[in-house]
């Protein structure tokens, strides 16, 4: 039986997802290593926990669509995160406040496309009615206070780096 072309851009939409939510729980746990011992570090604690259970209320979605996962954009976001790494941030080696200032902002920009995803699915009554188990409102909340938490620190984190002393 082939699949419909509806059911799959939305296999290949979620995949897209799926592999970045990965690359989105590594960063946050990378950054709330370098963080450790303050308020933000326990703030991407909390955030890495969360975004983690927020994958696997997606690859759940995704099996119970009938989908698969994308290994090779599971590798492709694996490959980027490590690629990410890389960034100049103004000292060769080491974590630097700019670090902060861009993982804040990717972490930001993440959330912000997870809260897209699940307001994405809610938009579509064909795809929320195949969804009954998954509270796609509440999905969505939780998106906005985890950027609202992301970006106030990120501002923070703006000013610290790029205030005169």
């Amino acid at each position: 039986m082939r699949t419909s072309t509806p059911d799959r851009l939305l296999e290949i939409y979620l995949a897209d997802h799926v592999a970045a939510s990965g690359a989105g729980v590594a960063l946050a746990r990378r950054s709330a290593q370098s963080n450790a011992g303050t308020e933000l570090g326990e703030a991407l604690r909390r955030l890495a926990a969360e975004i983690e259970d927020d994958r696997r209320t997606l690859q759940a979605i995704v099996a119970d669509l009938g989908f698969r996962e994308s290994k090779a954009k599971g590798a492709v976001a694996w490959f980027g995160d490590k690629l990410g790494r890389l960034k100049l941030n103004g000292q060769l080696r080491g974590y630097s406040p700019l670090s902060r200032v861009l993982e804040l902002e990717t972490l930001s920009v993440g959330v912000a496309g997870k809260l897209a995803l699940w307001q994405s699915l809610r938009s579509v009554p064909a795809v929320g009615a195949r969804l009954p188990d998954y509270d796609l409102d509440q999905l969505a909340a939780r998106a906005r206070r985890q950027r609202a938490e992301i970006e106030a620190h990120r501002l923070e984190a703006a000013r610290e780096t790029f205030s005169a002393p």
